[in-house]
C-alpha cells in the first residue's frame, strides 16, 4: 500500500471537460453556419428547384428515347419531382 501514489496526484485526477470552440456545435465536428440571408435563401432554393426540374427533363428525355409508355413517363418524372421538392422544402432552416 505504500508504492501507490497520493489521491492528490494527477494521475487520480478527473479529466477536464473537453471545450468547444465558439461558434462549433458540441455533438459535431462542423463549424456552426451564418443565418443566410432573405435573398440567398430565396435564390439558392431557386436554384435547387431548377435543379428538380432539370432532372425532371433528363428522366423525361431517357424513358422516351427507351420507348416507355408516355403514363409511366409522366407518372416517374412526376413522382421524381414531388419527392426532391419534399426533401427541398423539408429542409428550410427557419
Amino acid at each position: 500500500m505504500a508504492d501507490s501514489p497520493p489521491k492528490d496526484s494527477p494521475k487520480n485526477a478527473p479529466a477536464p471537460a473537453p471545450s468547444t470552440p465558439k461558434g462549433r456545435d458540441p455533438s459535431t465536428m462542423i463549424p456552426a453556419r451564418r443565418q443566410r440571408t432573405g435573398v440567398e435563401s430565396v435564390f439558392v432554393r431557386l436554384v435547387a428547384t431548377a435543379g428538380i426540374i432539370g432532372i425532371g427533363v433528363a428522366l423525361g428525355a431517357i424513358l422516351v428515347g427507351q420507348k416507355v409508355e408516355g403514363w409511366i413517363v409522366g407518372l416517374a418524372v412526376a413522382l421524381t419531382c414531388v419527392i426532391l421538392s419534399a426533401v427541398l422544402w423539408s429542409s428550410r432552416q427557419v
